[in-house]
């Protein structure tokens, strides 16, 4: 497949590191500019385990931590953008304004109660987006060590 224009959002967490890898591989095979992103969302969203243990990062370390966000393969053409808002809503409309042709995220496979709490975002983005969407699921064994180290609240 080919596509022009690749959009990989982040929430900073090691999924989305791990997904970042797959997008710009992608990017690099196709030629593809990958589009990195973050989607400032409101504080009632945020579930404590995305920001590497920072807690309530601002604005501005919000969009520090998006700039270090790169591929690791120097031949892939990236920039940046960030947006507010609902993390699915602001992912749809920003592939939109984008005109994006994959949309690639990570997804943290949340089950049962924290699925019904906290909702899923890359599920809502598969059901609305106007373009493909590509899940990247950690394996069970990489969730149990990513879970395990996450601080307790």
């Amino acid at each position: 497949m080919h596509w022009d224009k690749i959009l990989f959002t982040t929430d900073f967490s090691t999924i989305s590191d791990a997904a970042l890898d797959l997008a710009s591989s992608l990017a690099r095979d196709s030629g593809a500019t990958l589009i990195i992103a973050h989607i400032e969302e409101p504080r009632l969203a945020y579930d404590g385990f995305a920001y590497y243990g920072l807690p309530d990062p601002t604005v501005d370390q919000q969009k520090e931590m998006l700039q270090r966000v790169i591929p690791r393969d120097p031949k892939v053409t990236y920039e940046h953008r960030i947006a507010a808002g609902a993390p699915a809503d602001a992912i749809c409309r920003l592939a939109e304004e984008e005109q994006v042709d994959l949309i690639v995220m990570g997804s943290h496979g949340r089950t049962g109660v924290q699925r019904v709490l906290m909702g899923s975002v890359a599920e809502a983005v598969v059901r609305h987006a106007n373009c493909p969407v590509l899940t990247y699921k950690s394996r069970a064994s990489e969730a149990k060590e990513t879970t395990e180290s996450q601080p307790s609240v």
